[in-house]
């Protein structure tokens, strides 16, 4: 005789009829080929100068999404301009995202954002995506280095895993400028009492007088390396932060005879709010050949030879321009533009979606001429 019970038996019995909820019922994926707009439902002052700002679909959606990915934002500053954005909230909690962002002296992006996004606003989004992640609920020993905002993906990675299951072995330092400049540090403070495998180091260049610390003080250097994370030549390591903050662990590592093999870094700077502000490649003047293009910029009236294998970006700074870039590698969307005539080949990395190349735009990062071409920018 069968015991599972029928659609009556289940009223009768008072238990939960469950056949109602079809797939219709649940609650979608969000689609980055489709959905595009995001919500403000919350903001957060973090410190003085970092707010994040909580985000979720018009509709109800589900994102997916890997721990230190980024969405890129579109906003209405000097016309319209896209930033990069890491998502700092964790992978577990799918229908909100989070980004956190600093205040910038004089960032168009940033001083928009602190200034004009709240609670109800709609901003025009791409992504998720990135390549800067890992699984902090594997059974490996991790190290993660930050250094100010760049503290976002490792924060991203680190909830992810407080929230998943308690991390196998994952130890986490910090620099900050001063005890006010450190984000989430009462966050921190909390996940370290819930788990107790995961150890947190923080570093500050200078104290503060409105802010006591009897922590460490100084920039990151090898020895305090060595104490913060006294098996770190056993570990992964995953680190980002600013250019030369990066630069100088990288010295570090091989100093102390790490295996770069095992090291990992965020190699362009999110949100970046200047053009220039990631490490740029050596522009030659290009060859003038049969076999180069004529690249015209109609906005400024500039004009270039590419030659062949050059990109669209590279061909713009040899004409003197400087326009926003981050990735280089059709990842990231912050120099989509609109192809005026002309052909390209785009080898994009996901930075752009089906129907926007259908409009007619390029990531001119990842974009060679294969005819003259007019662009957009």
């Amino acid at each position: 005789m069968s015991t599972t019970p029928n659609k009556e038996t289940a009223r009768q019995s008072g238990a939960r009829d469950t056949s109602k909820f079809t797939e219709a019922t649940r609650v979608p994926l969000w689609d980055p080929e489709v959905d595009d707009i995001l919500v403000c439902r919350q903001v957060r002052q973090e410190t003085h100068d970092v707010k994040t700002f909580v985000f979720s679909a018009r509709e109800p959606r589900a994102f997916r999404f890997y721990p230190g990915q980024f969405m890129t934002l579109e906003l209405p500053v000097e016309g319209m301009v896209s930033r990069c954005y890491t998502i700092s909230g964790s992978a577990a909690r799918p229908y909100r995202i989070e980004i956190t962002v600093k205040r910038v002296p004089g960032g168009a992006a940033s001083n928009w954002l602190h200034d004009y996004m709240v609670p109800g606003k709609e901003v025009t989004v791409s992504g998720p995506t990135g390549e800067f992640t890992t699984d902090a609920t594997a059974d490996q020993k991790l190290l993660f280095i930050s250094a100010g905002s760049g503290i976002t993906p490792m924060m991203s990675m680190t909830r992810t895993a407080c929230d998943l299951s308690e991390p196998t072995d994952l130890h986490f330092i910090h620099a900050a400028r001063s005890p006010s400049d450190i984000i989430f540090q009462d966050e921190l403070a909390l996940l370290i009492t819930q788990n107790p495998s995961l150890k947190v180091s923080l570093t500050c260049q200078a104290s503060s007088p409105s802010h006591a610390w009897s922590g460490f003080t100084g920039r990151l250097s090898l020895p305090m390396l060595q104490l913060m994370s006294p098996d770190f030549l056993d570990r992964q390591i995953f680190c980002c932060g600013p250019g030369p903050f990066m630069d100088g662990i990288r010295a570090m590592l091989v100093e102390a005879g790490f295996d770069m093999v095992n090291y990992y870094e965020e190699s362009f700077d999110f949100g970046a709010e200047t053009a220039g502000s990631f490490d740029e490649p050596a522009i030659s003047a290009p060859e003038i050949s049969d076999q180069t293009f004529r690249v015209s910029f109609p906005k400024t009236g500039h004009i270039v030879e590419c030659s062949p294998g050059m990109t669209i970006l590279s061909a713009a700074r040899a004409a003197g321009l400087l326009p926003i870039a981050s990735c280089q590698r059709g990842i990231c969307g912050t120099c989509k533009s609109k192809l005026l005539s002309g052909e390209v080949d785009m080898q994009h990395g996901g930075g752009i979606r089906k129907r926007e190349i259908d409009q007619g735009k390029i990531l001119i990062c990842c974009s060679t001429p294969t005819s003259d071409i007019e662009v957009e920018i």
